[in-house]
């Protein structure tokens, strides 16, 4: 990070907060594939996300989320300060969280707490949100509708195949899918509860505090108001979570007996948007999804 960007940062953050930064300095750190990553060591340390101005959609689109994840008051989220930019780059400040090590009863907790998240619905029934946002650096949709099956239809799984047409890519038996969706839903009609959006073992972890029990921490959402099964499904996708999570999970909210049959239906948008990023064995894994479900209907 070079010199004048910090001084503009450390000026967004002592007028957030209407504090002196003192001296400070940005330490890289890795871990991400879309955005810089730095910490601020500073009196107050910060978590400072930085990309191109073209970019800052992405940084309002988190900060918005990721307050209203901490305002549901039953999870902890890296509390949002400030989005900003100068010259040709953005950035978005967090507060700076030291992540630690995880137990069985820390998964109890996560799971539990996911739980009373999901419990914070839609004031008025409807799935999507406010405004359009985005699955990593791909724009998501989220026009409000009060029919769950058209909004996963329209605005999931077709919004995803339609950008895989653009790439040139087309997918046997999308279209039966599609077609078919109601048959995954008999029998069940999902609360428009208030989701992380991109729940896995990258995007979530336990702060280094000093309780027997660290606290469950989230962080990167990608938030909307909908079946509180895609978060579950997707934290399968790239290895499952410890059971005592899904434990914990069910004994406080339990899943619908038929879930397992809709796991692949919501883990196939976040296989698409993985082939939109990154092509490779994506578009076969996708491929073969697709096969996978329509063989279930």
């Amino acid at each position: 990070m070079d010199a004048a960007l910090l001084h503009a940062i450390g000026k967004e953050i002592e007028h957030a907060t209407g504090k002196s930064l003192g001296a400070c300095q940005a330490r890289p750190v890795g871990g991400g594939c879309i955005h810089e990553a730095y910490v601020l060591v500073a009196l107050t340390p910060y978590f400072v996300k930085v990309n191109s101005v073209a970019r800052t959609g992405l940084f309002d689109a988190e900060m918005d989320a990721l307050k209203a994840i901490n305002a549901a008051g039953v999870i902890r989220v890296p509390r949002p300060l400030v989005t900003g930019w100068h010259g040709d780059r953005s950035f978005l400040v967090l507060e700076y969280v030291a992540m630690g090590r995880s137990g069985a009863s820390s998964w109890e907790s996560f799971g539990a707490r996911l739980a009373s998240l999901h419990r914070h619905v839609s004031p008025d029934g409807s799935y999507g949100w406010h405004c359009a946002n985005y699955i990593g650096a791909t724009p998501q949709p989220n026009a409000a509708s009060h029919d769950w099956i058209t909004f996963w239809r329209e605005q999931r799984l077709g919004f995803q195949l339609k950008l895989a047409a653009e790439q040139g890519v087309r997918f046997a038996g999308a279209d039966r899918l599609l077609e078919q969706l109601p048959l995954f839903f008999e029998g069940y009609t999902p609360e428009a509860s208030l989701l992380h959006g991109d729940l896995w073992g990258g995007n979530a972890s336990f702060t280094d505090d000093d309780d027997s029990t660290p606290t469950p921490i989230i962080y990167d959402p990608a938030s909307y108001y909908g079946d509180r099964e895609c978060d579950l499904a997707f934290t399968e996708l790239f290895g499952a979570f410890p059971a005592a999570f899904y434990e914990a999970y069910d004994d406080a909210w339990p899943r619908h007996a038929n879930w397992p049959l809709r796991r692949d239906l919501y883990n196939l948008y976040h296989v698409l948007n993985h082939h939109h990023l990154f092509g490779g064995s994506y578009r076969s894994q996708a491929q073969e999804m697709i096969h996978a479900l329509n063989r279930l209907v």
